[in-house]
C-alpha cells in the first residue's frame, strides 16, 4: 500500500474511501512539481491511518479487561 501511495497518491486515498481528498490530491499531482508533495501527503496520511487503527485496537483491548 505504501508503494501505491508513492506512485499513485490519489489511488491511495480512493482505496481508503476518501473521495474528496483523492480529488484534491489528483489536482495537486497533475503538475510534475506537485507530484512529490502529493506522494508525501499520501504516505503520511497512510501512516497516520495505520497508527489510528493500532491505537483503536489497543484501546479496545484495554476496555475489555
Amino acid at each position: 500500500m505504501t508503494l501505491i501511495a508513492i506512485f499513485f497518491p490519489c489511488v491511495s486515498f480512493l482505496l481508503r474511501g476518501k473521495i474528496f481528498t483523492a480529488i484534491i490530491c489528483l489536482i495537486l499531482q497533475i503538475t510534475l512539481i506537485g507530484w512529490i508533495p502529493a506522494a508525501i501527503w499520501a504516505v503520511i496520511s497512510l501512516q497516520n491511518s495505520r497508527a489510528d487503527k493500532r491505537n483503536n485496537k489497543l484501546i479496545k483491548s484495554l476496555r475489555s479487561k
